[in-house]
Formats: structure tokens, C-alpha cells, sequence
């Protein structure tokens, strides 16, 4: 028995050794086949840099240095960034306060002036864009540079008195033939526009688009009250109140981008116009005279004080104004009716209630650069005494910046 359990014992182990034989031969042709395989499958090299240790360690220096590369660029970028939007803030409020200087400087003269005369013209200071700009000199700007410009609000037509206020329901007879002569020239050069149609419906729809208390009432057959506004696409109402705006008057039936603004060489209708000049009625509300200062009024704007059209006549007036000598404007046009001692206009008569020589609304618009960025604002000012101080000062009731 002993000598058949040692046979045995035997058997097992060679049957043991003989299968770790086996299995390791296995392991071996298995671990061939991979390697074989995976060299078919991938680049040489790319298997070798794997499996040596100096191939992983170029690689992980690689990635390293990447990844520091990405973020140092990443970084000088957001500090460049970061470096230009504080310069151009810096810039942004450096023109500003010289749009405010400008301004300043230009509600000076204007306070100036008031001292000095009583009537408003184009023969004075703050008319001249040389006189002006020597005021600028003297606020010295170490860089940037800065043109102001002063014009009269009261050289333009006065768009809300087209209607009678504070009543708010009816036209301003002399107004209504200021604009019917006013926008007859300007239909001139649109040859699209249809002169006496177009004209009827801007002028019935602008009363419309400020009347109030007529119960919705629509002016003529051409008229539009909120009826008409609401139907479009943006709907939209009437303001049944005067513009306070000039560019609300595009949202008025007839009136387009191209006649508001101008169109190839024709020039719009919104550099003769202003919103301004509301005064106060004697504790009865407020008014719009709408009186022209024939003394500042542009080309286009004279020739609507003129009973009939007459290029040559308008031309001679514009330019009277302007004779010099000697560096001197040789007419005095503090007088209501200089304009008969023009060649030519000794029968002309323009009604009294529509002109004036002196102005208290103006126009500041200023105009600031430095570098490649500008800046420019538009002030509208009052020149009125204070009721407390009695001194002249300039309120402002408008500001535009961009």
C-alpha cells in the first residue's frame, strides 16, 4: 500500500509539472500573438516610446511644456484685453470731460453775449467758428482735440407751432403757410413725391399726430390720428401732444427716412427744424410763436418768410448779412426791418409774427477725438435771467451723447 500511494504521488506531480508546462508554453504564444497584433494595429514607434521609459518621459515633458505654452498665451492675451479696455475707458472719459468743457466754454459765450447785446445775428461771436475755437485754445488739452460749434434754435422752424397751444386743437394759420411753402421746396427735389398730396398729408397728419381734446378727430381726408398707427406692424398711438424729439416726426404718416434725413445729394428737412422754443403763456400753460430769426435763418428757412419764391431776392438777404470791410460787418441788423435796405427788397413786406432778431435757444454741438475713438454730444440750451439772481444763464433741456 505504501509503495502504490508513493506511485501515485508521483503520478500527480509529474502530471503537474507536465501542465505548468503546457500553460507557461501557452502564455508565451499568447503574449507573441499580442504583441504581433498590436505592432500590426499601431505606428513602430509610437509603441516603442510607449513601452521605453525615456519615450514616456519626452512625452510628458512635451505635454507639459504645452500645456504651459496654452496658458502663458492664454493669459498675455486676457492682460492685453485687459490693458486696451482700460485704455479705451480711460480715452472714453478723457472725451467726455472735453465734451463738457466744450459745452461749458460754449454756454460762456453764449452768457457773454447777452451782456453785450440785446439782438442775436451771425455778425457775432459765438456765430464765428474762429472766435470759438480761440476759446478752446485757452482750456489747453495736452492731447485729443475738440471743434465746437454754437448755431441758433430760433434760425429753424419750430415744428410744434404748426398748432395753437396751450388749446392744442387748431392750426397757427401763419405756421401752417410757413410749412405749406417749406415742404412744396423740399418736394422739389424727390421726383417721387407727389407735390400738393404729399404735402397736405404730412402737414394735416403732423397736427393730428399733436392735437388733442377733438375726440380723435382726423384733419382733412389726409390726416392720422391713433386709429391709423394702430394698425401697422409695430402698432403704435398718436402723442396728441407736442414732438419732443425731432426724430419722433419720422412716426408721422408721410414722413420718410429719405425726406426726414436727405437722400444722395438732396439735403433732408431736418437740419431747418427744432423742437424747441416752448415759453410760458402768462400762468395760462405754455406756447410756441414760433418766430424765425431772420437774422441767423438759413437759406431754405428765409425763403419760406417770403410771400412768393424768389431765389434771387433770398440770396441777396442771406448775403447781406455777411458784407464786411475790413475785417467789419458793415450792416446793423438790430432792426426788425433791415431786410428792406437790401438791393432789390425796399417793397418786400414779411408779417411781423413771424420773424424776430434775437434768440434764447440754441444749439451746442461738440465734437471730441483722441486716437482712433471720437465722441460727440449735442446740447440744447435755454439763455434766460434767473428769477432768484437776476444773472443770464444757460439751462440745458436737452443733451445727446454718443
Amino acid at each position: 500500500t505504501r509503495n502504490d500511494s508513493t506511485e501515485l504521488v508521483e503520478v500527480s506531480q509529474h502530471d503537474a509539472s507536465t501542465k505548468n508546462i503546457v500553460l507557461s508554453k501557452i502564455d508565451t504564444k499568447l503574449s507573441i500573438w499580442f504583441h504581433k497584433a498590436l505592432m500590426r494595429l499601431l505606428p513602430t514607434k509610437f509603441i516603442r516610446s510607449i513601452f521605453d521609459k525615456r519615450g514616456m518621459a519626452l512625452l510628458i515633458t512635451l505635454t507639459i511644456i504645452t500645456l504651459l505654452i496654452v496658458t502663458t498665451t492664454e493669459l498675455n492675451r486676457r492682460a492685453r484685453v485687459t490693458i486696451y479696455s482700460t485704455a479705451a475707458t480711460r480715452d472714453r472719459l478723457i472725451l467726455s470731460q472735453m465734451l463738457v468743457s466744450g459745452v461749458n466754454a460754449a454756454l460762456a459765450m453764449l452768457v457773454e453775449d447777452k451782456k453785450n447785446s440785446e439782438t442775436d445775428s451771425i455778425q457775432e461771436d459765438w456765430a464765428d467758428p474762429d472766435k470759438t475755437n480761440e476759446v478752446l485754445q485757452s482750456l489747453a488739452f495736452e492731447e485729443g482735440e475738440l471743434t465746437v460749434k454754437i448755431s441758433d434754435e430760433r434760425g429753424r422752424i419750430q415744428v410744434n407751432a404748426l398748432v395753437k397751444f396751450p388749446e392744442g386743437r387748431s392750426f397757427n394759420k401763419l405756421q401752417l403757410i410757413v410749412w405749406e411753402r417749406f415742404l412744396s421746396l423740399a418736394s422739389l427735389a424727390y421726383d417721387d413725391m407727389e407735390e400738393m398730396d404729399s404735402v397736405n398729408t404730412i402737414i394735416n397728419s403732423m397736427k393730428d399726430w399733436m392735437d388733442s381734446g377733438d375726440d380723435d378727430a382726423t384733419t382733412g381726408l389726409t390726416g392720422a390720428e391713433s386709429d391709423y398707427y394702430e394698425d401697422l406692424d409695430p402698432p403704435y398711438t398718436a402723442r396728441n401732444a407736442p414732438f419732443t424729439y425731432l426724430p419722433e416726426m419720422l412716426q408721422v404718416k408721410g414722413i420718410t427716412p429719405e425726406l426726414f434725413y436727405g437722400k444722395d445729394e438732396a439735403p433732408g428737412i431736418a437740419g431747418y427744424l427744432t423742437v424747441s422754443g416752448m415759453t410760458e403763456a402768462g400762468g395760462k400753460g405754455f406756447i410756441f410763436d414760433g418766430k424765425i430769426n431772420i437774422n441767423t435763418a438759413d437759406l431754405p428757412v428765409l425763403m419760406t418768410l417770403l410771400p412768393e419764391v424768389n431765389e434771387d431776392l433770398v440770396l441777396a438777404i442771406h448775403d447781406y448779412r455777411l458784407e464786411k470791410s475790413a475785417d467789419t460787418y458793415i450792416h446793423d441788423l438790430s432792426g426788425s426791418n433791415w431786410y428792406k435796405d437790401v438791393p432789390g427788397a425796399g417793397d418786400l413786406v414779411i408779417d411781423p409774427d413771424l420773424i424776430t432778431t434775437r434768440s434764447d435757444f440754441f444749439r451746442i454741438e461738440a465734437d471730441a477725438s483722441l486716437g482712433e475713438i471720437k465722441m460727440a454730444a449735442t446740447a440744447v440750451v435755454k439763455r434766460e435771467k434767473d428769477a432768484r439772481t437776476g444773472q443770464i444763464r444757460c439751462r440745458v433741456l436737452s443733451w445727446e451723447q454718443d
